[in-house]
């Protein structure tokens, strides 16, 4: 039980790595505060976790949701050890069809939100030695050109994750980013079906994008988490975890 009696709020976990994480957390041992947008969706997630979750549907647009989410989970837990942001916007854009709207909403949900919940958690992680895990992307490294806005958004998210590792190592809270690759969630599969892919487009990728022969999987991502989560990572802090299936600096061969 690696994370027993440990309080959990993850951001975005009625699906997808979000859900992945918090059943990985509660069958350490934890209990989870998940958070969400989706109320059938999250009536099915804390119905399937039992008592050890609790959920809190809030819009992270919203500046202020970050208090009421750490006070929701004060209501139901009593305390607040770890902050997963997970939840995130996705959505494409390039330099020619960005907007200062969708710019602006991209930033809010991806950054902004990040930002403010950790800052309402703040009184309590340092209270707990607690911990913050950013679940990033690849593609804050440059990104991709059908995802502009997404890209900068998480670009900015690992700099956060950086920057509060360093000002605040002192103060005992730990905070790590994990950098995903392709995860195949359920949000991912509609949308690549939704631009005229064929049901199955997963299981026939070109090994340029897959050299295993498959994606990643949400649980796997869930793992890693876990792993920063809990006591075994000791003082790991400010640590960029890429989980992708070839080297993004070297590049795998079928990547030429």
């Amino acid at each position: 039980m690696r994370l027993r009696d440990k309080v959990i709020i993850i951001t975005g976990a009625t699906g997808g790595i979000g859900r992945a994480i918090a059943a990985r957390a509660v069958a350490e041992g934890a209990r989870v505060l998940v958070h969400g947008l989706d109320a059938a969706a999250g009536a099915r997630t804390v119905a399937e976790l039992g008592a050890a979750a609790a959920l809190h549907l809030e819009d992270l647009a919203d500046p202020e949701a970050a208090g009421r989410i750490v006070a929701a989970a004060l209501r139901a837990f009593g305390r607040v050890d770890a902050v997963v942001n997970n939840a995130a916007l996705v959505a494409r854009s390039t330099l020619l069809t960005a907007s200062a709207a969708g710019f602006d909403r991209m930033m809010a949900i991806n950054v902004r939100a990040p930002l403010l919940l950790i800052q309402a958690a703040w009184p309590e992680l340092r209270a707990h030695r607690g911990c913050i895990v950013n679940i990033g992307s690849i593609n804050a490294l440059s990104g991709e050109a059908t995802l502009l806005d997404y890209s900068v958004s998480k670009g900015a998210l690992q700099t956060l994750s950086r920057n509060l590792a360093n000002a605040h190592a002192a103060d005992g809270v730990r905070c790590n980013h994990l950098n995903v690759g392709w995860v195949l969630t359920e949000r991912e599969h509609a949308m690549q079906v939704a631009e005229g892919q064929p049901p199955d487009w997963h299981e026939r990728l070109p090994a340029v994008f897959a050299p295993s022969g498959r994606l990643l999987r949400p649980e796997e991502v869930a793992a890693a988490a876990v792993y920063l989560l809990a006591e075994e990572s000791g003082p790991v802090n400010g640590a960029v975890i890429e989980l992708e299936q070839y080297s993004l600096h070297g590049r795998n061969p079928v990547k030429v």
